[in-house]
């Protein structure tokens, strides 16, 4: 016999919120909607991965390959020496660099997760510090790996390992609080690199009363409905796991060592740009994709309004072939577009890309041709394809970053 489903009973609809709904006409179209949507089917009719069945081990019992206070960069640092090309580039990148600032220019740095569990936090941190870089951005893994490094002191599982004992992702601590922080964060307007940072910053996070949070789902329901929703989500949870209203504390004894924390407290974004599925916080059930949606959508929007001000500025991206290309293309388009509509163009930007794949192709001279195998370093291509000033430079994400700090700092 098929399991009942409520959404599809006609007296669950007829007695459902939505006959209680103050207009009538959100009632009409509600009901004609799901009704419409619905009739003679079942929703989501494909057997589902039940994830609550799985075991979630502490995470101090992980073994780890980073320890974040033996293994991490001080800016003062000395890098291995780059290539003259390279060196040159960085010259270029502190010029700009400068007169970006002096223009008050976006000047962002995107960055994929090695760049943190290389243990760059600090020269990253020192970047901001000193208002050389205005926006950071990277993915959800690099946000799992900052998050790991405040909490605990190390991180980077054994993938190989892991996978085959079914443990790989299962740890409790980095599913239920980074989960729980973008939950809130979501909750309270917040993005989703924001949402992380607060949690390590102010060590904990506050859990609102179910109470609280029904009362705001039935009174903002009209008026707000995306704060009535991002309640709704959070209150399920607060149920399902039987939350506490108030403080919860959480303590980070190695946040010291936190970008996110550091962005956090300077009041510079910190943008986390996640993919669904593709981090372990995934494994965990106080997961929920639809708060993850709001907090990167957000998080996306910021990206998008700092690349609008990317006329005299500096973009500079570090071993991200996927990610960052992605995003800035299409905040690229919508910032030319806006820009377009009120008589302007963005023209002089300036992109450095650094990852360790050589590259034996004169970007200057736009794409290669299909049969040329630097046709498929996607990174490149992409940035070729986006106006202004593109420059590639083959090196380690270390002795790129703490060059350029240096450089930086020596004038």
């Amino acid at each position: 016999m098929r399991e009942s489903k409520p959404w599809l009973d006609r007296k669950w609809l007829d007695d459902s919120f939505f006959l209680n709904a103050r207009h009538d006409k959100l009632t009409r179209l509600c009901r004609v909607s799901m009704t419409r949507r619905f009739q003679g089917k079942t929703p989501m009719p494909f057997e589902q991965l039940d994830r609550t069945k799985v075991m979630c081990k502490p995470l101090a019992q992980r073994a780890n390959k980073v320890h974040i206070e033996s293994d991490h960069v001080s800016p003062g640092t000395q890098p291995r020496p780059l290539n003259e090309n390279a060196q040159h580039i960085v010259r270029e990148i502190v010029e700009r660099l400068k007169h970006a600032k002096d223009k008050g220019a976006s000047r962002m740095l995107t960055f994929g997760a090695h760049a943190i569990k290389n243990g760059l936090g600090p020269v990253f941190a020192k970047l901001i510090e000193e208002g050389w870089i205005t926006h950071l951005a990277t993915n959800g893994a690099g946000i799992i790996h900052d998050w790991e490094f405040a909490y605990l002191g190390h991180s980077s599982e054994d993938v190989r390992a892991n996978v085959t004992k079914g443990e790989f992702g299962t740890w409790e601590e980095t599913g239920f609080y980074i989960n729980l922080a973008i939950l809130a964060g979501a909750f309270n307007g917040f993005g989703y690199g924001e949402s992380v940072g607060a949690l390590v910053e102010n060590e904990g996070l506050e859990i609102p009363s179910e109470a609280e949070l029904t009362d705001l789902v039935k009174f903002h329901v009209e008026s707000e409905p995306d704060r009535a929703a991002a309640a709704a989500d959070f209150l399920s949870h607060v149920r399902s796991f039987g939350l506490e209203a108030g403080w919860m504390s959480v303590p980070h004894p190695f946040k010291q060592y936190g970008l996110q924390s550091a962005a956090y407290r300077l009041g510079v974004p910190y943008t986390g740009h996640p993919m669904i599925g593709h981090d372990i916080i995934y494994v965990h059930p106080m997961n929920n994709c639809a708060a993850i949606g709001r907090a990167s959508q957000r998080d996306f929007l910021s990206f998008a309004q700092n690349i609008s001000k990317l006329e005299d500025g500096v973009y500079i991206s570090i071993g991200s072939a996927v990610m960052s290309p992605m995003i800035f293309e299409k905040s690229l388009s919508m910032a030319q577009n806006i820009a377009i509509q009120a008589g302007g163009h963005i023209d002089n930007h300036f992109m450095a890309i650094v990852d360790l794949a050589e590259s034996h192709w004169d970007w200057t001279k736009g794409e290669p041709p299909a049969d040329n195998p630097d046709y498929y370093l996607r990174y490149n291509k992409t940035f070729a394809r986006m106006g202004g000033t593109m420059r590639y430079l083959s090196a380690d994400n270390r002795d790129f970053l703490l060059t350029l700090v240096h450089a930086l700092e020596n004038g």
